[in-house]
């Protein structure tokens, strides 16, 4: 595949990429072929150093539930006065979608680039994937919440010292349009600079 090449027809699906709540997802999630494109999709990004500073963990079928039981079993563990209530929805939790991916931010020391760097880096990965499945006609969400911070959660991953959960990203086909949201308007966060005197102000 030739690198950088134009596709100017992508830009309406670019910008119609809306996030769709898990509970508006059903099946079928992405085959084994498209996860695999999404995937590829976030390997792609900006990445100063070449340190591939994230790690992706695919969750599907019955793996959702187990993982489920990982995070209320952490739940109970790491609270001083947990709720049952709060206990079996986080058990639920991976299986709101057909697939989830959750993405961890793994910053490296073996070469001198700025721990921000990598982690906005990871956050790169996250929208590539959201984005690629969006382009291959699934939908996507990017959750947090009490799993993302627990220490044996992170644990059960692999994960150790600065790494840290970015994100649980749910895909799925989507059951009804979603509608769209309120977006800033460009001179809310755009400023342009068109001439020397505008730079000085």
């Amino acid at each position: 595949m030739p690198l950088n090449h134009a596709c100017p027809q992508a830009i309406d699906a670019l910008l119609s990429r809306r996030s769709v709540k898990t509970r508006a997802m059903g099946e079928p999630g992405p085959d084994e072929k498209t996860l695999s494109l999404i995937l590829a999709a976030g390997r792609r990004v900006p990445d100063h150093g070449k340190l591939a500073p994230w790690r992706f963990f695919v969750f599907t079928g019955d793996a959702r539930a187990a993982f489920g039981r990982v995070i209320r079993d952490a739940y109970l563990a790491e609270e001083s006065s947990p709720s049952e209530a709060v206990a079996r929805s986080l058990e639920g939790f991976p299986c709101e979608a057909p697939v989830l991916v959750v993405l961890a931010s793994t910053p490296s020391d073996a070469k001198p680039i700025p721990e921000w760097e990598q982690r906005l880096s990871a956050g790169a990965a996250g929208m590539a994937m959201l984005t690629a499945a969006h382009l291959l006609g699934h939908v996507g969400q990017w959750l947090t919440g009490w799993p993302a911070y627990s220490p044996g959660v992170a644990r059960h991953l692999g994960l150790r010292g600065e790494d840290r959960i970015a994100g649980f990203l749910f895909f799925g086909r989507q059951k009804t349009a979603p509608s769209e949201r309120p977006r800033p308007a460009a001179d809310e966060v755009v400023r342009y600079f068109r001439s020397a005197e505008d730079v000085r102000g």
